[in-house]
């Protein structure tokens, strides 16, 4: 019997500054938000360091003391890798490897990694290579004695095996030849997209880890890679759904998050495209998450970003099942903040439920309440279809109950 290998898990430790733009609170659920990428990226936190102060420090992003505090940290407990919250200069960068002799890396440069890992196809993987070549082009000059004293881990995937051989000149002429690769690809996936016919397109999207692979495995009986990590899916999947007697096409498309990074939202322009294209959003909001309205305003900023803010739109508040009480505000629902008293009733009788043009509240791992999600979700792709072809004649909604099995994609 093959024993299954253990897996092993760097020893990471974060760092971010109170500002006055950023307040302790603030920090806390980003600090959060960063622990979870880690442990997506492959490490473990053992500790998190902050400082209160104006500014991050324009050499070093932390003070002198509280530089010295965790490298007596790292010198003590033998830790790997350093994550800071915000995106390193690459004079800072330099400057802080100096001072503590182990990998430093940003938020930015810890979901490019994320992103190497989890790109399947040869797109998804140019994409990101783009995205990481135009990360390191400005921080080739202190590169080279950091790349020879640490070999692979978070943050050494993709192109850093052969950036000791690399010069600004070969970095320059990979990022045009990339950008001249994806140019012939999005040309092929527009062409792909218009060969699709008239069918009403729907997209997911929202912020990552919200369950949208989930929702989409259900819909269409499709099997999306899912998985409780940050980022599972980066590779556009695109479905033919029928619901009733109406068929249309649902995407799934790669997760929104916060300070999402430059690089990544120039590469994953034309993967964006399916979200541009679509004429109806299904808007996957994680429920359970205590920062949900932060992710929301998230993605509304990224869909305002790519001129998609004003489409159809409908709000999908997903895992219920995983909804604890502290996560809204007792006054907020009409019964005593207990889980088991949580009903759709209750659900549609609180804020959430306005916004929009009436909420949907779902578990899609569950299932429940998949039968309104399907009654939602055809009506707005038939008023879709019916203006695009007014002659054609489709069943109204209200005839949906007529089918005593309406979609088996769905059901089981």
């Amino acid at each position: 019997m093959i024993e299954k290998e253990e897996v092993v898990y760097e020893k990471a430790i974060l760092i971010g500054v109170i500002t006055r733009e950023q307040n302790e609170e603030k920090l806390k659920e980003f600090l959060d938000e960063l622990e979870f990428l880690t442990f997506t990226a492959g490490g473990e936190v053992i500790h998190r360091f902050t400082q209160k102060m104006d500014m991050p420090n324009s050499k070093t992003f932390i003070g002198s003391g509280k530089m010295e505090e965790v490298k007596a940290y790292i010198d003590q407990h033998g830790v790997s890798t350093i994550v800071f919250d915000d995106e390193l200069s690459p004079s800072q960068q330099k400057n802080i490897e100096r001072i503590l002799e182990i990998k430093v890396i940003d938020r930015t440069h810890l979901i490019l990694d994320i992103f190497a890992q989890r790109a399947q196809t040869s797109y998804a993987r140019t994409q990101v290579e783009l995205a990481q070549y135009q990360y390191l082009l400005p921080r080739l000059a202190g590169m080279w004695t950091h790349l020879e004293r640490q070999k692979g881990g978070i943050g050494m995937r993709g192109p850093g095996e052969t950036e000791i051989e690399t010069d600004r000149r070969i970095v320059r002429d990979r990022i045009t030849l990339l950008k001249n690769k994806l140019k012939t690809i999005d040309k092929q996936m527009a062409t792909q997209r218009g060969n699709r016919g008239k069918l009403v397109r729907v997209a997911l999207v929202g912020y990552t880890n919200v369950g949208k692979s989930t929702l989409m495995n259900v819909i269409s009986k499709s099997k999306v890679f899912a998985e409780n990590k940050l980022f599972a899916t980066l590779d556009t999947t695109v479905r033919k759904v029928v619901i009733g007697n109406l068929p249309f096409l649902l995407s799934d498309t790669v997760g929104f998050i916060r300070k999402l990074p430059t690089q990544l939202v120039e590469s994953f322009k034309s993967t964006l495209d399916e979200v541009r294209e679509a004429d109806l959003l299904l808007h996957v909001v994680d429920i359970s998450h205590p920062q949900f309205e932060d992710h929301i305003e998230s993605v509304h900023t990224i869909l305002n970003e790519i001129d998609c803010k004003d489409k159809r739109t409908i709000m999908v508040f997903n895992k219920i099942d995983a909804y604890t009480h502290e996560t809204i505000e007792a006054d907020d629902l009409s019964t005593e903040p207990t889980k088991a008293h949580y009903t759709l009733e209750d659900w549609q009788q609180t804020w959430m439920s306005k916004i929009g043009d009436k909420a949907l509240f779902i578990s899609a791992i569950n299932k429940e309440n998949m039968e309104s999600f399907r009654k939602r979700t055809y009506k707005e792709v038939r008023d879709i279809h019916v203006t695009r072809f007014p002659y054609n004649n489709f069943l109204y909604p209200e005839e949906f109950e007529s089918y005593s099995k309406i979609d088996d994609n769905i059901d089981e």
